[in-house]
């Protein structure tokens, strides 16, 4: 069947031609979404909400503006985008605080089990709490630097100036 054809099929919601697309489609889709949200999980749940839609709004496609496969690929990449802007994506990319990282790179077996594999904590310890506060938010938990005004009640430039001078408080306690 010619491409043009199933598109058209696929406009007067025909579901065979749906199917017909998918199975044409949904790796490739899935491959670009993946490519921006980096969880396969969450690309072919993204993949089949693009399908949904562009099922939805098949009436808006132009085959005189561009091809069906690449209108597909732009309502893909606007799809992950989406998802990687939202709040509930980058609340599950947060990391762990800095002191369970910490712990868990502690070996019971290790003569000093105090001190840490990578020596985080050494470093940490040795600023002062609003430092800590601004790397763990900023660095360990993914915020950016205005979630992290936000979440401290502070200004923004606040927060960029805190960052750079204890970041130069960090460099400067390392030893090299």
């Amino acid at each position: 069947m010619e491409l043009e054809v199933l598109v058209e099929k696929f406009r007067n919601k025909d579901e065979k031609a749906f199917e017909k697309l998918y199975e044409m489609y949904s790796d490739s889709i899935t491959g670009v979404i993946f490519n921006v949200v980096k969880n396969a999980d969450i690309a072919q749940e993204i993949c089949q909400d693009v399908f949904i839609k562009a099922w939805k709004n098949a009436h808006t496609y132009n085959a005189t503006k561009g091809r069906f496969f690449t209108w597909m690929l732009n309502i893909a990449r606007n799809a992950a985008i989406d998802e990687v802007r939202s709040k509930a994506h980058k609340n599950s990319k947060q990391n762990l605080s800095s002191d369970f990282l910490v712990d868990i790179l502690e070996d019971s077996n290790d003569f000093n089990s105090q001190i840490d594999a990578i020596g985080v904590k050494s470093l940490l310890s040795n600023l002062k709490e609003k430092c800590i506060q601004i790397i763990e938010l900023l660095y360990f938990k993914g915020y950016t630097q205005k979630e992290a005004a936000e979440e401290l009640e502070i200004p923004v430039g606040t927060v960029k100036t805190r960052n750079r001078s204890c970041i130069s408080q960090i460099r400067s306690n390392i030893s090299i």
